[in-house]
């Protein structure tokens, strides 16, 4: 899309590190797998584009950092996913670990992994800290660190005619850091969001390649370590500034007068209203300062030391374009380098670990050799005898080559002849582990096993209840004990999961179990049997008996209301204290009703079950039974009570009997119970 309706010859797209897990913050059940897979997609993506339009350079990279104690960086040409987060079975959402808003780790993990960046958007102050210093230098990082922003449009811009008008300016920054002795390439980007790229804006980054130098990702690369870098505002328009024959980017001794020439070209027709020249001290710390404005060269002879100077130019539609720097150290007697150093590479072994190595000398000095295999950096080495060992199961068996780059301290770079070698490691175990699982106990501390085998062997025992992980073993035996109080009560499911090194993973059946955690009921109503006589029971004369006329429910003893055959009231109750924290309150009791009575319609006598205050108050009448309920049998009856917790009631019953045919409310094996 880039090239067909923006125009351009190359599309860097990039997303923030943090969020493959799939979250805006951090996603404690995120699979390493999935967020590796996810980045991984994204570089094939990329390589198949660029298969496919070998005209185009489609390249994927990664955000790092966080705005708030930090600042966005982009990480070029990752081969992995740096990350800080970390799931609840402590794994590293990512491939590559790197300590959140650590600039100086992250540096140094670039330098040793050959990656490259960009400063994104940086602020005058307060980002990329190191020991509290905002825009702090750092050697490893004035390495790999090779582009800053000095503007970029609106990131939520939907324009897709390229005339947003909000743009965003950092070139203080950018001056900045040039100061704190970064060698910084300036660059343009659109920041988009909105899956627009190149179409909100005319603003561009030009990056300049060696006349008949393939497209490639390692040609590509190469040229923004040398910073051979524009950004310009007007897509039609470039810049390219010199110094006395050398193109910006370059570092070079110098003595006597110097000659900037800003070259300036717009196919569009435009014209340089304003020409600027910059020059600042690198590692000073100071303040970048103009130099000269005026026609498109500037002729003077720097001070004695270190200097850097840049471009600016300001076309007459208000549009603007940045050159890169050129670094001069002037006053030295000694003519700049310009032999690259000569070196040649070999490598040893075919499988697991294998050497690449690399002899290289310079006329002044080698300061770093670079190993790539089949196009890709995949070590460097600083010190003599270079050599490194490389894991081959990384890559597929069969030939590659490597090819090995050494590089001198004023850039020059020497390039060996490829040297093919072959890669045969054994086939790859896509066996999964075999797992079975168990449970022991219902309360209290449970026990979680497992049994587990492999070909080759078992590398860790994950244990899932309900879908949910609650605990890793990597030794057997494969048991784990559980706080069964951090379930709820009732039915659960345990499923073991079992891996290999290889990341096979074998899954268990799924295991039934239950907890029972529940505090045991407490009866609150004493001699609820009516075994005891009357005691704990306040009633009508004669109500409590052992009358053997009706058995009771159980034991001798009952309840036994009305039963006259006459106009007659009888009641009985109990009073009992609901504790505040009851979860739960139950009343029941069994009731046999036995009458006279031979209407089916006419409830003539009752017994309503009741509950009062202490005054005898009615608090609420649970039920009402009548002659209507007669039966030869007693019935349990069972009501919720819970609504009167953290008070002391009545439990009340209470027969009524009309004037002729005897009913009998008969009462026995009466339970309060509250947990």
């Amino acid at each position: 899309m880039m090239q067909t309706q923006a125009g351009g010859d190359f599309l860097l797209a990039s997303e923030h590190n943090h969020m493959y897990d799939g979250s805006t913050g951090t996603n404690t059940s995120a699979s390493p797998t999935t967020a590796n897979n996810l980045f991984n997609s994204g570089l094939a993506a990329a390589a198949s584009y660029r298969s496919a339009h070998p005209q185009f350079l489609a390249l994927y990279g990664s955000e790092w950092g966080v705005i708030s104690n930090g600042g966005h960086l982009n990480i070029i040409n990752p081969d992995g996913l740096a990350s800080w987060e970390y799931n609840s079975s402590n794994q590293l959402i990512g491939s590559v670990a790197t300590p959140k808003s650590n600039y100086a780790s992250l540096y140094a993990t670039m330098k040793a992994r050959g990656w490259i960046g960009q400063f994104n958007h940086p602020a005058s102050s307060g980002q990329f800290q190191i020991n509290g210093v905002s825009l702090a230098y750092d050697a490893n990082g004035a390495e790999v660190m090779v582009l800053a922003e000095v503007l970029n449009s609106s990131a939520f811009s939907t324009n897709t005619t390229m005339t947003e008008t909000g743009r965003s300016s950092y070139e203080s920054a950018w001056n900045k850091l040039l100061e704190a002795g970064y060698r910084l390439a300036p660059s343009s980007d659109q920041d988009n969001h909105c899956a627009n790229w190149g179409l909100s804006f005319t603003n561009r980054t030009g990056v300049l390649l060696p006349s008949g130098t393939a497209l490639t990702p390692a040609a590509f690369y190469d040229t923004l370590r040398a910073r051979r870098v524009f950004a310009t505002e007007d897509r039609t328009s470039q810049l390219v500034l010199t110094a006395n024959g050398h193109v910006m980017g370059e570092s070079f001794s110098n003595t006597g007068p110097v000659t900037l020439i800003a070259n300036y070209a717009s196919s569009s027709g435009q014209s340089a209203q304003r020409v600027q020249f910059f020059e600042g001290v690198p590692g000073r710390n100071g303040t970048v300062t103009q130099l000269a404005e005026g026609s498109g060269s500037y002729t003077f002879t720097p001070a004695t030391g270190k200097h850097f100077y840049y471009a600016k130019i300001t076309q007459a539609d208000g549009l603007r374009l940045w050159s890169a720097p050129v670094w001069i150290d002037q006053g030295g007697s000694t003519p700049a380098d310009t032999t690259p150093p000569t070196v040649s590479a070999s490598e040893s072994g075919s499988s697991g670990t294998i050497t690449l190595s690399a002899s290289a000398s310079d006329n002044v000095g080698v300061s770093k050799v670079e190993f790539w295999i089949d196009g890709v950096l995949v070590a460097t080495d600083t010190s003599a005898p270079y050599a490194v060992t490389f894991d081959s199961t990384t890559l597929s068996n069969g030939s590659h080559g490597l090819v090995a780059k050494a590089y001198d301290a004023a850039g020059n770079v020497g390039t060996s002849s490829s040297v093919s070698f072959s890669v045969s490691n054994a086939a790859a175990d896509t066996t999964p582990p075999t797992v079975g699982a168990s449970e022991s106990g219902s309360s209290g501390t449970i026990t979680l096993s497992a049994t587990a085998s492999d070909n080759v062997g078992v590398s860790k025992v994950e244990f899932w209840i309900d879908g949910l992980l609650k605990g890793t073993v990597l030794t057997p035996p494969y048991t784990l004990a559980l706080d069964s109080t951090t379930l709820s009560d009732g039915s659960h499911t345990l499923v073991a999961k079992a891996y290999d090194a290889a990341g096979n993973v074998g899954t268990s059946s799924a295991v039934a179990f239950s907890i029972s955690n529940a505090p045991a009921a407490v009866e609150r109503i004493s001699n609820g049997g009516f075994e005891s006589g009357t005691t704990g029971w306040t009633g009508s004369s004669g109500v409590i008996t052992s009358d053997a006329t009706y058995p009771a429910k159980a034991g001798s003893w009952k309840a036994w209301l009305d039963g006259y055959g006459s106009s007659h009231t009888d009641s009985l109750y109990q009073t009992v204290t609901l504790p505040s924290t009851a979860t739960s309150a139950t009343l029941s009791f069994w009731l046999r009703v036995d009458s006279s009575e031979t209407t089916t319609r006419t409830a003539y006598d009752t017994l309503k079950v009741q509950i009062r205050d202490t005054s005898g108050n009615v608090l609420a009448t649970l039920a009402t039974y009548s002659n209507l309920n007669k039966g030869s049998s007693y019935v349990q009856r069972s009501f919720d009570v819970k609504s009167w917790k953290g008070k002391t009631v009545r439990v009340y019953f209470l027969g009524v009997e009309d004037s002729s045919l005897a009913t009998s409310f008969l009462i026995d094996e009466v339970s309060l119970k509250t947990q």
